[in-house]
């Protein structure tokens, strides 16, 4: 969370809950949270790592916040990947 503010508010705020890239979805109930409604398989770690971009990118240009995720990602991504 920012300092004296919330991850969670800057992302309801910003008008993302439901938002959705793929399977994977801002949670309607908790912006703070990701979920994949359609269950295993239906949602891949790309489709993830694009909707934690977006998030990022819309409260950074609507908030001037740069949301830092709490995951770590594994593996190799393309080069141009940042979630920092």
């Amino acid at each position: 969370n920012p300092p004296g503010d919330y991850a969670g508010r800057l992302i309801e705020a910003a008008g993302l809950k439901g938002a959705a890239v793929g399977g994977i979805q801002v949670s309607r109930q908790h912006a703070n949270f990701f979920i994949n409604p359609g269950g295993a398989g239906s949602a891949s770690a790309a489709d993830v790592v694009a909707l934690i971009e977006h998030v990022q990118r819309t409260v950074e240009d609507r908030f001037g916040v740069r949301l830092s995720p709490e995951v770590q990602l594994v593996g190799e991504w393309p080069a141009g990947q940042r979630l920092a």
